[in-house]
């Protein structure tokens, strides 16, 4: 507490007091007469010292109202408990919207499902697409909304691009990696399209209007031995040799069943510059809207996992070979392996309404 506050030690001066020489009375009591605006002398002790009563109007703190009292008054408000009031309101504030963000999806989840599919187990593959398309729309209003691309990787941006391009040129021309029921007759085109506009969109708001904020110097994954901002190149070109050698023939169409099985391959890896990104942050913490951006990836992918663990048999190469299949499930569950620490603390930072701080940082804390 102060030296020079309304409850600061006020000392007497003159020597004749019976209760010794400069006795004090200041420690919390208020013993004179005067009001809450000013000071009244207090009667002496047997000398001539005095005492004045505090002023109400030198302890106040302005941003809560509340005067910080003494003993006298019933002990000092902290501004540790106020603060945290205003903690929990902002926390409450933010569990909120992440209920109405998740809320809002499930909602369009159920629409689509009754209204606009068949009510087939291949739903799942357009319940997957419908995630990625709802993570890639949450980082582009991140992104417009605060002109900020903090924390956002570009090569992941990249490597999603590359996907949904890949994926689009062989269901456009084919229907053999279609879903069965009615979604599959346009539902899913659409939905691929739109992912595809938001990813790009996202890639553009990072690489040039809001350059600026973009922390290329966390977004380090794979920079050795490529140039600067080539490090998705360490990703995208085995997993396409891999496609070219491995992949199931439902098109009959060389190009078209490498084009397709090359997006689920890059699928499976493209989140991982993203992660590596959170990583790399001095402070730790990642921003809520992009934890929620990559949290929907993963639910996408665990959706898709689900649909293939139950198909994968179909996948066969001309040959009659379900290796393809088999790298199909492995390939899903990979990404689901990678993402597993990641999908923890985002529930746990969700659930508590703090911010989601990956676990080499010291884990999750109240803002």
């Amino acid at each position: 507490m102060s030296s020079n506050g309304a409850y600061s030690r006020y000392s007497a001066t003159s020597d004749t007091s019976p209760y010794g020489s400069g006795a004090s009375y200041g420690g919390g009591a208020g013993y004179g007469a005067g009001g809450y605006g000013g000071s009244a002398p207090a009667p002496g002790y047997g000398g001539a010292a005095s005492y004045s009563s505090p002023t109400y109007g030198g302890g106040v703190d302005a941003g809560y109202g509340n005067a910080q009292m003494g003993g006298g008054m019933g002990g000092p408000v902290p501004n540790d408990d106020r603060t945290k009031g205003g903690k929990k309101s902002l926390a409450l504030q933010a569990l909120n919207k992440n209920v109405l963000i998740w809320a809002g999806f499930f909602t369009a989840s159920l629409f689509v499902y009754f209204l606009m599919s068949g009510g087939d187990f291949s739903f799942l593959m357009t319940y997957g697409a419908m995630a990625r398309m709802f993570g890639f729309a949450i980082l582009n209003l991140k992104t417009f909304k605060s002109q900020r691309s903090t924390g956002i990787s570009a090569k992941t941006l990249q490597l999603y691009s590359l996907v949904f391009f890949f994926r689009l040129t062989s269901i456009i021309r084919h229907e053999g990696y279609l879903p069965y029921d009615k979604s599959g007759d346009w539902l899913y085109h659409m939905i691929e399209i739109l992912a595809l506009f938001f990813t790009t969109s996202a890639l553009y708001g990072v690489t040039f209007p809001f350059k600026s904020t973009y922390q290329a110097d966390c977004d380090k994954f794979g920079e050795v031995g490529v140039p600067p901002g080539y490090g998705a190149l360490y990703l995208g070109v085995p997993t396409l040799i891999l496609a070219m050698i491995l992949h199931p023939s439902l098109n009959d169409d060389w190009f078209s069943d490498v084009a397709w099985t090359y997006s689920m391959y890059l699928e499976s890896v493209a989140a991982i510059p993203q992660l590596y990104m959170f990583q790399k942050q001095k402070n730790g913490v990642v921003e809520i809207m992009n934890a929620h951006f990559v949290a929907a990836l993963g639910f996408g992918r665990v959706m898709e996992f689900t649909f293939w663990i139950y198909s994968y048999h179909e996948l066969s190469t001309s040959s009659g070979s379900s290796m393809p299949g088999y790298l199909a499930i492995i390939s899903q569950f990979l990404q689901l392996i990678l993402m597993i620490d990641f999908f923890w603390y985002y529930i746990t930072a969700v659930k508590n309404a703090t911010p989601l701080v990956l676990p080499s940082h010291g884990g999750p804390s109240i803002v």
